[in-house]
């Protein structure tokens, strides 16, 4: 008995742990899924199958792919918690935030040129500031506002709002 714990001296990877079979020293899974990460290989099986991962990772060139099973880690655990939208719903989510925080920005902007007593007419090149830039004591803009971006991606046609994270799964406004 102790001669065959002492032929085998690594753990077998997450993967063939959770599938019960022997890890061989060649594994396309072991680098990826560690035997102390357990739910990061279980997440991706339930989503995309381990024969489908064996695959792709065959198919992918060996550098790219810590990348490829971090990314499929990701996307498997938001489809865990929301089955439908996954990574997109968070992303969905992320965008608001920013548009939000860019409005609360812009007033915030605009309130310190009201509280400053400053008009943009009467700014030097006015016209190479934005109507939210914020002036230093002499009058000079050392800040402006910040675009919304160029995306064609359009968080409002999800049905998410602020308040709503995606994490939470779909009866997160249940749960509240």
């Amino acid at each position: 008995m102790a001669s065959s714990s002492s032929t085998y001296s690594n753990p077998p990877c997450a993967a063939c742990k959770f599938l019960r079979r022997k890890c061989v020293p060649n594994c396309i899974f072991s680098p990826y899924f560690p035997p102390e990460e357990p739910t990061k290989f279980i997440n991706v099986h339930k989503i995309f199958g381990a024969s489908n991962v064996s695959k792709l990772l065959q198919e992918i060139l060996p550098h790219q792919r810590e990348d490829a099973v971090n990314s499929l880690a990701y996307e498997a655990e938001a489809r865990l918690k929301d089955p439908v939208y996954g990574c997109v719903g968070a992303i969905s989510v992320l965008q608001r935030q920013v548009l939000l925080l860019q409005k609360e920005l812009d007033a915030t902007n605009a309130d310190l040129m009201r509280y400053t007593n400053v008009n943009i007419d009467q700014m030097p090149n006015k016209n190479s500031y934005s109507s939210a830039a914020i002036l230093n004591q002499n009058g000079e803009c050392f800040g402006k506002r910040v675009g919304y971006g160029s995306g064609s991606f359009d968080p409002v046609s999800l049905p998410y709002n602020s308040s709503t994270s995606w994490y939470n799964g779909p009866n997160s406004e249940e749960n509240s």
